[in-house]
């Protein structure tokens, strides 16, 4: 049986050797006239998959803000961000050595009050305003995208109109 590869990264080693690595996302959203929800994903960098805004938790930070930060970051954009999770998703981390470690994301929802013309990582990321339906289709992750089709529905009702059919 061939050894597994060597990681060189610390947190990757903490990581194989817990259950599942920790991390913080914000799920920037917005309404829209009508009482939908519009949601703003990010390219990753290196696979340039959809996803939402995430990083790691920051030393000194509160978990809501590590998660506002990450959006302002990757995505440009301020706002209003919960103090407590809105769900949670899970999904394999690739790492450079081919690799892959499972990794828990508490998501925050962000309701978004500036998008900014300037960001961090503008240039490496696309972003892109999206519906709620059409957000939960291009995640890869399932459970991500259940979450995006839960708030959307909360929002809808929220605003008193009935929330859509399940499929």
């Amino acid at each position: 049986m061939p050894k597994p590869k060597k990681v060189s990264s610390k947190k990757a080693k903490q990581a194989r050797s817990a259950k599942l690595l920790q991390q913080l996302a914000a799920l920037p959203v917005r309404p829209t006239p009508e009482g939908d929800l519009e949601v703003l994903l990010v390219t990753s960098r290196e696979t340039r998959r959809w996803i939402v805004p995430k990083g790691w938790p920051m030393k000194g930070r509160k978990p809501h803000r590590s998660a506002a930060l990450e959006a302002c970051e990757e995505a440009g954009v301020i706002g209003r961000i919960g103090k407590t999770p809105a769900g949670f998703y899970t999904y394999a981390k690739r790492l450079p050595d081919g690799g892959v470690l499972p990794c828990r994301v508490a998501v925050y929802c962000l309701t978004v009050t500036k998008q900014l013309a300037t960001w961090p990582e503008k240039g490496q990321r696309d972003v892109q305003w999206v519906s709620s339906e059409a957000a939960a289709v291009l995640v890869d992750e399932p459970e991500l995208a259940d979450l995006i089709r839960e708030l959307a529905r909360a929002a809808v009702t929220a605003h008193g109109q009935a929330p859509p059919a399940a499929s």
